[in-house]
């Protein structure tokens, strides 16, 4: 399996370097950029991958493409950022505009290595969750709106008794809509229910 990296320098030398360095690699697909407008105009086309992001550069600037990134949607690029030494405040900024990582100039090959081996295992793992969150949602959605009612209800940890007296149905009805949507959910029990909607967002992280 190939993977996709990104280079966003406007340093020729630099950029022609970096390059040649990882292009030596053979599990990598690499592309590179001279500037952030250039590679923000193809962003939405390409693949998933990792971007190793300059942070000083003419036009937009790293922390302008990371921002203008957070703008397209859903991540889809695991950013490593090269800074210039002490430029602490900058490097804050960035991590808090999205960058998973950051490495100071001048660095070593091997650190550099493993910042993005560290960046592609971060978003391998993003994109895992993310498909469980999808078809946890597909799951919920299957669901009739009663049985979403009872599942809600179920989350809250009222009993079957307490559900029908609030839903106005009978007992009967709501253990029936309890079968009903672990077998739509293809749970086993209240503990598997609770994973699927966790999920799917139904149950708040904070």
């Amino acid at each position: 399996m190939t993977d996709s990296l990104y280079i966003v320098e406007d340093d020729d030398a630099v950029r022609a370097s970096v390059h040649a360095l990882l292009s030596m690699e053979p599990s990598l697909a690499v592309r590179s950029f001279r500037s952030g407008d250039a590679f923000l105009e193809e962003a939405g086309e390409l693949d998933s991958g990792v971007l190793l992001l300059d942070l000083h550069m003419p036009g937009s600037s790293g922390l302008d493409v990371l921002h203008a990134l957070h703008e397209l949607g859903p991540r889809k690029f695991a950013t490593v950022v090269v800074t210039g030494q002490g430029d602490i405040d900058l490097a804050i900024e960035a991590m808090k505009a999205g960058a998973v990582n950051l490495i100071e100039k001048p660095y070593e090959a091997k650190a550099l290595l493993s910042a993005i081996d560290a960046a592609f295992a971060g978003l391998a793992h993003e994109g895992a969750t993310a498909a469980r969150g999808e078809q946890a949602r597909a799951k919920i959605d299957g669901l009739s709106a009663r049985e979403r009612e009872v599942l809600l209800g179920l989350l809250e940890g009222r009993a079957n008794k307490v559900m029908a007296l609030a839903l106005e149905i009978s007992s009967h009805t709501v253990a029936m809509c309890r079968a009903n949507l672990m077998t739509k959910l293809d749970v086993s029990g209240l503990p598997g229910a609770l994973h699927v909607a966790f999920a799917a967002g139904l149950i708040p992280t904070r």
